[in-house]
């Protein structure tokens, strides 16, 4: 890649995204495409859908967030339509600051990133393209120009809506420099940059006794007072506070509830009735989004307030819970390692996985469904179908606690915890039970785990292991048997063919001799067993799953090794239970003879081709799972 030549076409890229014009040109601008005039709210909602919305089982997923957000879908999707597609409308929500609401590492600082890069990428694009007054401080909305008595006829002719009015700097500009004349004001494109200050702005509460408002509102220029005479001079001014230079884009309070409240009755004004006010002037006019982000505990003082119970009711409150979904909780770690230079380092499979399941299990509230376990209510909120509960029991379950994933272990605990353990142990490659170990021993230095939440940890911990022994033990399985589904398959056949002669009252045919042969009963129970089924529970069992075959078929379906997961895992039992003497053998004993040492080397190269292990775990693997057998 050639570095400078890709330097100079981004400048002319970014020199192309440039324009300038007269406002009369810009009205014409205006009639061909009406939303380059709309609202911060609509801008940020039009960013979010130009990346693509999708729609599965029911729930939308927005593209923009993919990259980077994981298992918050819900929470995304009602922040998204309940909140930035109303505000887009023109709808009250508006009117109300944006309040992200979660625990730490959540994911709330993470939202507001990508909304600001998103705002700076989508503005220079054709699609998100906007313009502003040339030289107004706040690069305001040039339709602020039309009188207040011609917006009707203007609103009605090019189809859009004026709200606001031009800032103190502009009103003079246009009386001094243009002597009245709106149409020969320049306008110029704007690209949104929170860098340069331009319609993104940043606030972040210091010490209440040096920090000035004029940080939010700007500030007069001292040095220019002798020069024009008055503090009331806009000339004397300078609009350089976050509220003027986030104006047409968006605002962001870093934690809000922590500001000292002369800082927050400004945004009373600027929600409500998108002005606010600075200096001796009369109320400035914005068009920005104010999002805000705090954790629970300030909101709960916050409120308890009454004296902030004006604010209060300015707010749109969006609870932020940390993710509940196994699979998504390793693409976090899995990112989060990726940023890091440990990516050198050998990660072997579950290891991630494993410490996912520990996390989840520490946010997850016991449910009062009867039968479901926790464990059982981890793997259905990832997606796993559990037998005798339906998508009707994740919803109620989903809706049973308002507060579920507000607390317990955040993904940075993990990640310091496994950093800790790569770096103290100069490790080539650490595994499951290497994490475990770190995470447990890290329990002690956690500042906020009481003694009951430790011993609660320390069974999940447990869980999360056992968990990870019957991963280990189906991963050596498989790359014991050289094609190990389509012994599962075969296997699964001839159980279905066998059940539906049983329960048709029917014979079968052997394939060589053509004989016609009773149901072979031996293997059937030899699988139903491995999942504790019963002598009288076997023909009910056997009944259920003809009934979910003849289901399958009806809607055209196929019924396969993965539709019945209690037959998946006695189809998996049974197989391994075949093996298991092999494995036992080959995988614990000290001395292998040429034959095992020749398997053991079969098995190895499977791990590390197919399944993803290297030499040091592939082999560690092994030897785990021998002394797993020999328990």
């Amino acid at each position: 890649m050639d570095i400078f030549k890709r330097i100079t076409e981004h400048r002319q890229e970014q020199e192309k995204a440039s324009w300038t014009g007269t406002f009369a040109e810009y009205v014409e601008i205006v009639r061909q495409n009406p939303s380059v005039a709309k609202t911060a709210h609509a801008r940020v909602y039009d960013m979010i859908a130009w990346h693509g919305i999708t729609e599965e089982n029911g729930q939308r997923r927005y593209r923009f967030f993919e990259q980077d957000m994981f298992g918050l879908d819900r929470t995304l999707e009602k922040l998204v339509e309940e909140y930035f597609h109303s505000a887009a409308r023109r709808l009250d929500v508006r009117k109300r600051i944006l309040l992200l609401m979660g625990p730490v590492s959540g994911g709330k600082s993470t939202i507001v990133t990508m909304l600001k890069r998103g705002l700076e990428r989508y503005s220079r694009s054709d699609e998100g393209a906007l313009y502003g007054i040339k030289g107004c401080p706040m690069h305001e909305e040039p339709l602020h120009l039309v009188p207040t008595e011609l917006r009707p006829e203007v609103e009605k002719a090019l189809g859009v809506r004026i709200e606001g009015s031009l800032c103190p700097a502009c009103q003079m500009r246009v009386k001094t420099e243009y002597g009245g004349k709106i149409e020969d004001v320049l306008v110029e494109r704007v690209l949104l940059s929170e860098e340069e200050r331009v319609g993104i702005g940043t606030f972040s509460p210091s010490d209440p006794k040096s920090q000035d408002i004029a940080d939010l509102t700007g500030s007069i220029d001292f040095s220019t007072i002798t020069e024009f005479g008055s503090e009331s001079d806009p000339r004397a001014y300078r609009f350089d506070g976050e509220l003027n230079k986030a104006n047409r884009g968006l605002m962001e309070f870093q934690e809000m509830l922590k500001c000292d409240e002369k800082f927050l009755w400004n945004l009373l004004s600027l929600t409500q009735e998108g002005n606010f006010k600075a200096g001796r002037f009369a109320l400035i006019s914005a068009d920005e989004l104010i999002v805000a982000h705090t954790n629970e505990s300030e909101y709960k003082s916050f409120i308890a307030n009454k004296k902030n119970e004006a604010l209060q009711s300015r707010m749109i409150v969006m609870p932020v819970p940390y993710n509940l979904k196994v699979s998504e909780e390793e693409k976090i770690y899995a990112k989060l390692i990726g940023q890091s230079d440990m990516k050198h380092i050998h990660i072997a499979p579950h290891a991630l996985k494993t410490a996912a399941i520990f996390s989840i299990l520490t946010r997850l509230k016991e449910t009062k469904k009867q039968g479901m376990d926790l464990l059982k209510k981890m793997k259905m909120y990832d997606g796993e179908s559990i037998e005798g509960f339906k998508d009707a029991d994740l919803k109620e379950m989903q809706s049973e606690y308002a507060e579920e994933g507000m607390s317990g272990v955040d993904p940075r605990y993990i990640i310091n915890r496994i950093s800790s353990a790569l770096i103290r142990q100069d490790l080539q490659c650490i595994n499951a039970l290497d994490v475990l170990r770190a995470i447990k021993d890290g329990l002690d230095q956690h500042p906020s785990i009481t003694k009951e939440e430790r011993e609660r940890y320390l069974n999940y911990i447990g869980i999360a292991r056992k968990e990870y022994d019957e991963l280990a033990k189906k991963e050596i399985q498989k790359a014991f048997v050289y094609s190990y589904e389509e012994s599962a398959k075969t296997l699964f056949d001839n159980y279905l063919d066998n059940v539906e002669a049983y329960c048709n009252w029917q014979k079968i045919r052997d394939p060589l001799t053509g004989e016609e042969l009773d149901p072979d009963e031996r293997l059937m129970r030899s699988i139903e067993e491995q999942i504790g089924i019963s002598e009288n529970a076997k023909k009910s069992f056997r009944e259920e799953i003809l009934i979910r075959m003849s289901t399958y078929s009806r809607k055209g379906k196929k019924f396969d090794y993965n539709s019945h997961e209690r037959l998946r895992e006695a189809i998996e039992k049974k197989l391994f239970s075949d093996l298991k003497d092999i494995v036992k053998i080959t995988t614990s004993t000290k001395t292998p003879d040429e034959n095992q040492l020749k398997k053991i080397n079969e098995v190895t190269k499977r791990l590390i081709d197919e399944h993803g292990y290297c030499p040091v775990c592939a082999n560690e693997m092994l030897r785990y799972v021998g002394s797993l057998l020999n328990r």
